[in-house]
């Protein structure tokens, strides 16, 4: 049965309380002693936890709705055991061989724990997801005949959250670039680029994936490890059988090993991209730096900082209706007073290039186009010229070819050592040469073997002289 189907219904009410804070914090602390105790509480010691952190956190624990006056008499901590345990978040189990009643956090609960845990605690991250770790068990699960497909699903679940801590790594990015343009000054700049970005992006996963666990070194075994499972056909057979007979026939191996492959070319396509919007927060960072350093010290951050103390008095004159707030002055009074001391018809106030350019005449397009060449249609020779195959043999160099290694009347191509191109493609000849009616030459038709010398393969013939 589903664990979702084992919830109660007053385990959501946690999520609507006006003191979920408190449980939440309660639940976390719980677990926390829970997993010390060899997970197993009595009530007193529950009660223990939750009086030491009612003492540290200051919580205030209003009303619920199915408490009662009588209930607002007992302490903070007895309340919020209560509610735990009325509404599922935790359970009482009857130890009958001791006669204790032990509080144990059911299955469904733990779950919500576990993410009540990540979501308050800043170093909770996926950190501990290696590739190493992927690789160590798609090894295993070829070579170790005593593993089952659990192993193997192992893997996929580990494929599937590296996928998932890259794509949140992509998906906050933008909260990055939004503080990035918040910062105002250039100490605060820093601060947030490497107390904010790289503490929380480049050294966790993706700063792992480019170092020490390098994607790309692993990802080569590890595809050569999933096709040779894929192609062993005989030890599919071994692994379907095996899991057949444990009863494990919810997945099939060869399903498994497409969905991880799968992943790891999602994983591939998401550490691309993590590498372009690296890309751009540095190149980000470095124009902000640059802006904000030059802000104060060239021209033109200068017109840009009393731009905007112009146009922050224009805004309060239409807030207030009063001229001479903000600065002292007024938006007319403070042009004024610009005008007198800055030139601002200067071409560098304005831009470091003209701000016109002459263009060129348009030439007209036609008058200069270059003549058509005419070309003069070819003859009947020429054509038989053009299509006339160019040898590079002669019919007398071929002839030479052949008495140069015949024998006894008789060229054994077996006995010839052909070793470059040119001998090669002279033996091609003299076989096309002896073909021809007017030829000097035979071969005599045989069953003959393949001959393999070095790149070139060729028929054992045998050339004779015709009438022989």
């Amino acid at each position: 049965m589903q664990l979702r189907f084992e919830i109660p219904d007053k385990f959501w009410g946690l999520f609507r309380s006006v003191n979920r804070e408190a449980y939440m914090e309660a639940l976390l602390n719980i677990n926390e002693e829970y997993q010390y105790s060899n997970y197993f509480l009595t009530r007193e010691v529950c009660i223990q936890v939750l009086s030491d952190m009612y003492i540290k956190k200051h919580f205030q624990l209003k009303q619920e709705e199915d408490e009662t006056e009588f209930d607002l008499l007992e302490t903070p901590a007895s309340r919020t055991l209560k509610w735990l345990l009325r509404t599922g978040w935790l359970k009482k189990l009857e130890d009958y061989n001791t006669l204790a009643t032990n509080i144990v956090i059911p299955d469904y609960a733990a779950i919500f724990i576990d993410a009540f845990e990540r979501l308050g605690s800043e170093d909770m991250e996926e950190t501990e997801i290696y590739i190493q770790n992927v690789y160590a068990t798609l090894f295993s699960f070829k070579n170790d005949s005593r593993v089952n497909l659990s192993m193997l699903r192992t893997a996929l679940v580990n494929t599937r959250r590296l996928n998932k801590a890259l794509q949140d790594m992509l998906h906050n990015m933008d909260k990055f670039f939004g503080r990035l343009l918040d910062q105002q000054s250039y100490h605060e700049l820093l601060k947030e680029h490497l107390e904010g970005y790289v503490e929380e992006i480049v050294r966790k996963k993706y700063h792992i994936l480019k170092t020490s666990d390098n994607f790309y070194i692993y990802k080569t075994d590890i595809k050569k490890c999933l096709r040779d499972m894929r192609e062993n056909e005989e030890w599919i057979g071994l692994v379907r059988e095996r899991s057949k007979a444990m009863g494990d026939t919810k997945d099939d191996v060869v399903d498994l090993l497409d969905m991880i492959e799968r992943g790891f070319d999602d994983i591939e396509h998401r550490i691309s991209n993590m590498d372009k919007e690296h890309t751009k927060y540095v190149r980000a960072t470095v124009t902000r730096l640059n802006y904000l350093l030059s802000g104060e010290t060239d021209t033109k951050g200068l017109v840009v900082q009393l731009l905007n103390q112009m146009s922050a008095a224009v805004t309060e004159e239409q807030n207030t209706q009063v001229e001479n707030r903000g600065n002292g002055y007024s938006y007319e009074e403070m042009l004024q007073l610009t005008g007198e001391r800055m030139n601002m018809s200067l071409l560098e106030m304005l831009s470091e290039k003209s701000l016109y350019k002459r263009r060129k005449p348009r030439e007209d397009f036609i008058s200069q186009m270059a003549e058509d060449e005419t070309i003069e249609d070819l003859n009947r020779e020429d054509v038989l010229k053009l299509n006339r195959i160019q040898q590079r043999y002669s019919k007398q160099e071929i002839e030479a070819f052949i008495e140069e290694h015949m024998k006894d009347d008789v060229m054994d191509v077996e006995k010839l050592k052909i070793a470059d191109e040119e001998s090669f493609e002279k033996l091609i000849l003299a076989y096309d040469y002896s073909t021809r009616r007017n030829s000097k030459y035979i071969v005599l038709e045989e069953d003959t073997p393949q001959i393999e010398n070095g790149c070139y393969k060729y028929p054992a013939l045998k050339f004779v002289r015709r009438g022989i």
